[in-house]
């Protein structure tokens, strides 16, 4: 088959859809795979490994075309801003097959849907998807880079004492807050990439914090979260990461779309908070 993924990245969403969408990408080693993404501030578009079409709009007059030019038989969706409607018009138009990604039980015209999350629900998409939907649903579906495959099996010594991972974009600028927090007598590991644009003011506070060590655009976050003894992240993709490695971690409730993902962790009685106070850490790590 020719696959088209339509996703985005971007300071202001994030990078997590790309990130999962290059993991599911090689579920299909035999098939040809384009990505069409918008050239949005702060995207990861040069991380792709696969031919990416740089899209003007987020239309699907504009997809359409791309669609029969390059001969599409599948769209992946993983986008929030592409609805039930936009999915409808692209099927019929063009008869490609749709699978979509959804982790905010929204309403979809598709042949499979996906949510990989935990949490997810199957029982939630009744009356949301087409009765011969095909539904892959929790943890058995999880996408779960090979990065961390390949890490689970070696050992490492704890070098952190924190780890702190809040998207690649830290879209609510977290870090450097929670930072202010806490003890110099900690070792801590701080992740994210060139997507943040806080990025200057985190880089400014550190520069004589000896104790804290700064990551961007690391190709090593399995083996930094390996190093470490807790982590700090958003209850994301990040949780189905953190939890496969065994790390114990604390889970901080960002924007919306981590509502479903943070109510699972609290029923299940995981470290998930709404809000990091200068005596969280006390909480939580315990040397």
């Amino acid at each position: 088959m020719n696959i088209l993924i339509r996703a985005d990245s971007s300071s202001q969403i994030g990078l997590g859809h790309i990130m999962r969408d290059l993991v599911l990408a090689q579920q299909y080693p035999n098939d040809t795979i384009i990505f069409a993404c918008q050239d949005l501030a702060g995207n990861i578009m040069d991380q792709i490994s696969y031919p990416t079409h740089i899209l003007n709009s987020n239309t699907p007059q504009e997809l359409i075309a791309l669609i029969q030019n390059q001969k599409i038989n599948m769209v992946i969706f993983d986008h929030y801003g592409i609805d039930v409607n936009f999915e409808r018009q692209i099927q019929e138009k063009t008869g490609v097959s749709i699978l979509s990604l959804d982790d905010t039980y929204q309403q979809h015209h598709c042949d499979t849907l996906l949510n990989h999350n935990i949490s997810a629900d199957v029982n939630r998409y009744k009356g949301l998807i087409p009765n011969n939907c095909e539904l892959r649903c929790g943890s058995a579906y999880t996408l779960i880079r090979d990065e961390f495959k390949n890490e689970k099996m070696i050992s490492r010594e704890k070098v952190y004492d924190i780890f702190i991972a809040l998207g690649g974009a830290d879209t609510a600028n977290l870090t450097t807050d929670i930072l202010k927090t806490l003890d110099h007598a900690l070792q801590v590991c701080v992740v994210t990439t060139t997507a943040n644009a806080h990025l200057n003011e985190l880089k400014t506070y550190i520069k004589d914090k000896k104790n804290i060590v700064l990551h961007v655009d690391s190709q090593e976050i399995a083996k930094l979260l390996h190093q470490s003894r807790l982590a700090i992240i958003t209850p994301s993709v990040m949780v189905h990461e953190v939890l496969f490695m065994e790390v114990p971690f604390v889970a901080i409730r960002t924007t919306a779309n981590q509502d479903d993902i943070f109510q699972y962790l609290k029923q299940h009685h995981y470290a998930a908070i709404e809000e990091w106070t200068s005596d969280t850490i006390t909480q939580f790590y315990h040397s």
